[in-house]
């Protein structure tokens, strides 16, 4: 698995997501429950992860959405 995305925005991940399933791109997001760790305030990014084969064409599906790390 690698990173694909990293970001604090829960919006861009779920449309990211959307994205790359709608392409039979399987995501898995990681650090979901860090919130409780930091008291629910959204400072802890969290970080999208896919298969090492997909990261290519991942990268260009987020890239012609204009969806990036913040």
């Amino acid at each position: 698995m690698k990173e694909l995305l990293r970001t604090t925005n829960p919006v861009k991940l779920a449309m990211a997501t959307a994205l790359l399933k709608g392409e039979g791109i399987t995501a898995f997001e990681m650090d979901v429950h860090m919130s409780v760790l930091e008291g629910s305030l959204g400072i802890l990014p969290r970080r999208l992860m896919v298969r090492d084969g997909d990261m290519f064409m991942a990268q260009a599906i987020l890239r012609d959405n204009e969806i990036g790390s913040d």
